[in-house]
């Protein structure tokens, strides 16, 4: 009995330390995450939208969910959702935070209906994908690696406009681009705030056909490298 009591102690103990422990590391991601965040909005003209970023991942429902599900590598949301099928923290965070696509689908009734993304949300929301890439890869990091990773979400097709995803597209097509060329600042080139608006509002008389399209056209010139 006695044996049985130090093991539930010691347990306890354990699991005490690694919620301390996953409390420290996930601050520390968030805030490793925020800067970059921070960095990519002021070169894209957004310095507010930067400075105030995410601070709802402060708050008790999505701090404590984040914690207990934290692996460092991937969303902590992400892996409440495979387990649980659902994350009462990411509810929370993407109805107070615009810069996310699904802020912006309609109609859920009738299963949803994605809007265009205001100018800044969707700058915000290119900021923030960059960002999360640059925290999770660490040095591995590449802009290469992140539009793989955006055209994989594509292929799943989420509840994003097409105007919307066509905009992103292009940015990040952009930025693979000069990094392919050994471009020395490539973000002072792409994400400068002139170039940004050019390309938003472009995306705004693009067809559903003709943003399909060209996701397919990058699609083929990711695999032979061609720019």
């Amino acid at each position: 009995m006695i044996k049985n009591i130090l093991i539930k102690f010691e347990e306890k103990i354990v699991k005490s330390f690694n919620t301390l422990y996953n409390s420290f590391k996930h601050l520390k991601k968030i805030i490793q995450h925020k800067y970059w965040v921070f960095v990519y909005c002021s070169k894209c003209g957004i310095i507010w939208r930067g400075i105030k970023h995410d601070l709802s991942k402060f708050s008790i429902t999505e701090f404590f969910e984040s914690v207990k599900y934290y692996k460092g590598t991937s969303s902590p949301i992400d892996e409440c959702k495979k387990i649980n099928g659902v994350s009462y923290a990411w509810m929370h965070h993407k109805g107070r935070n615009d810069h996310h696509y699904e802020y912006w689908v309609d109609n859920l009734d009738n299963g949803g209906t994605p809007t265009r993304m205001p100018y800044k949300c969707a700058v915000e929301m290119l900021c923030d994908f960059l960002a999360a890439s640059r925290a999770y890869n660490g040095k591995s990091f590449t802009y290469e690696g992140t539009l793989q990773w955006w055209l994989n979400k594509l292929n799943s097709n989420p509840a994003i406009h097409y105007s919307t995803q066509y905009f992103i597209s292009s940015i990040l097509f952009d930025l693979f681009g000069e990094e392919l060329r050994n471009v020395d600042d490539i973000i002072k080139m792409v994400l400068c705030p002139s170039n940004l608006r050019i390309q938003y509002i472009h995306s705004t008389h693009i067809t559903e056909e003709q943003n399909k399209g060209f996701i397919e056209l990058i699609k083929f010139q990711i695999k032979r490298k061609i720019v």
